[in-house]
């Protein structure tokens, strides 16, 4: 019946393995900007071949790459935080609970919000959105739940 202990754990528990997936594959990706080339390209205002054809910008690759690992790694560690801390004996406790749903909240709107300013065109924004549909399934069922307590 809903909501119950699953419909508060399992979509946010498929919210942080969706953030390790992404943050792996900005890991281990050769050219992790291209993940998103759409949107970049877009934000650039050229390609990244004209972008790194000069001279000047023949370290860019490796500097693009050392950040984006680094975001990698940063959405990875986000993803696993969320994961281990989804599960309902864990959020039943009311001060773990509440802060990782406000906190998880506050992170997909502020990512809505940046997409929507800085990269619009961004298949990411698409993602966020079902990310957000998951989150308030477990926002309902984390409100409901603690009102029965």
């Amino acid at each position: 019946m809903f909501p119950n202990k699953k419909t508060l754990s399992y979509p946010l528990c498929i919210i942080g393995l969706i953030m390790i997936v992404l943050g792996a594959r900005w890991l281990i990706h050769a050219e992790p900007w291209m993940l998103d080339e759409v949107a970049n390209v877009e934000r650039l205002g050229m390609s990244f071949e004209k972008l790194f054809e000069n001279e000047i910008n023949s370290t860019l690759p490796d500097y693009l790459r050392q950040i984006y690992r680094f975001f990698g790694f940063w959405v990875l560690m986000i993803g696993l935080f969320i994961s281990s801390l989804s599960r309902a004996s864990v959020m039943m406790k009311q001060d773990i609970g509440f802060k990782l749903i406000l906190i998880v909240g506050f992170m997909m709107m502020f990512g809505l919000y940046l997409g929507y300013s800085l990269i619009p065109s961004s298949h990411f924004i698409e993602l966020i959105w079902v990310l957000i549909f998951l989150y308030l399934i477990s926002l309902y069922s984390f409100i409901k739940l603690r009102k029965k307590e």
